[in-house]
């Protein structure tokens, strides 16, 4: 499943693929999640080198090891990461992998270790975030990948490899939601749902979801929101009798697209020294954000970015899909359709439109 060009509609193709290199594997692709930021890339909003095969969420089983592999073997199911983790680092040293220096390869296309593993058309194409899983195999670095316990279904533990790490960590461990605290989460899709399970998880008294679609506000009471509104404007005035004029503790913003006029709404609906926490994609041309600075620094408010929600995949990913396992952690209710490989545009299509949490495509074989 590749883009050859923004603005055009994804291509579903027969590709060529070379077998691992070092320290690479190859897998088959039992299912991967649609999220909103592959769309970003296929409309141009988002920067990667083309022609590209999209697709960061997914998992899979291990067809085929390269030399230099140790720790992984055939037959091992996994989890792709979009983030790799290389383990030694500055950043991975520190704990804070989701900020690991082989980022620095996500949009390039080529391979950690240099080149292509996949061709077609008589070009080499680059794998979307290192991975590429819109497709039914591919080649990835060690660094990619996650080794999981094989009870967990594909369908449910493609979404561990973005949208639930993204959107948990987003409350627990950017925003750091308290017990007892008020939380706001603005956009309910795949990562938005996650954000109101890691408020839910961490003891939120208020849980407040925001959307204009009544289905995604539907869902959002399942997955634990205590209160619902159909925009921020109208958010306001429920969070100020919830919280006796207060505010929330804490707001994620989850749009799918981020706009910088959205900033300054967003931060009036936490409190005093509140905590706001900024996850959605804005356009890469969208350098301005529209942010009373005065009022900003009198009332000690924080604007904090966020990628992976400060997961670390290594260690998060197993530990979340523990949680599924023991009830703790809802995925299934995440899973709105899924479709297979050759209706990926029909997927996406529906996600524009609000009609999925998340779609996933599940591979046939």
């Amino acid at each position: 499943m590749s883009s050859w060009e923004t603005g055009r509609a994804w291509s579903v193709e027969e590709i060529e693929l070379d077998p691992p290199q070092q320290n690479e594997v190859l897998v088959r692709i039992e299912a991967a999640g649609m999220c909103h930021s592959d769309d970003h890339v296929r409309a141009g909003d988002g920067y990667a080198a083309l022609p590209t095969i999209g697709g960061h969420e997914g998992a899979g089983v291990i067809e085929q090891v390269g030399p230099g592999i140790e720790h992984l073997a055939v037959g091992d199911h996994v989890v792709f990461s979009f983030l790799p983790a290389c383990g030694r680092c500055r950043w991975c040293a520190s704990g804070r992998s989701n900020l690991c220096d082989y980022g620095q390869f996500l949009m390039e296309g080529s391979m950690i270790s240099g080149g292509y593993r996949a061709h077609a058309r008589g070009k080499d194409v680059g794998t979307l975030s290192l991975v590429g899983t819109f497709s039914e195999r591919t080649v990835v670095h060690e660094t990619s990948i996650v080794k999981i316990d094989p009870d967990i279904p594909f369908e449910v533990a493609c979404l561990l490899g973005c949208g639930v790490p993204t959107g948990w960590g987003s409350a627990v461990n950017i925003g750091k939601v308290r017990p007892g605290e008020t939380v706001v989460v603005v956009g309910i899709g795949g990562i938005g749902a996650n954000a109101i399970q890691g408020a839910r998880m961490s003891g939120a008294q208020n849980i407040v979801a925001v959307d204009p679609v009544a289905f995604k506000t539907d869902q959002a009471k399942i997955l634990g929101a205590t209160h619902t509104a159909a925009s921020m404007e109208e958010a306001m005035g429920l969070v100020q009798d919830v919280t006796r004029g207060v505010m929330a503790d804490v707001a994620v913003c989850t749009i799918g697209v981020v706009e910088g006029r959205m900033i300054q709404p967003f931060l009036d609906l936490v409190s005093k020294g509140g905590r706001a926490v900024l996850t959605g994609m804005a356009r890469n041309v969208d350098d301005q954000a529209t942010l009373g600075l005065q009022m900003f620094a009198l009332f000690e408010k924080s604007l904090l970015g966020t990628v992976y929600g400060g997961c670390n995949p290594r260690a998060d990913i197993p530990r979340l899909a523990d949680m599924y396992r023991t009830g703790k952690l809802q995925l299934d209710e995440l899973v709105t359709r899924t479709y297979s490989l050759d209706q990926i545009n029909e997927g996406y299509a529906d996600m524009l439109a609000g009609k999925n949490i998340r779609g996933v495509i599940v591979n046939q074989f």
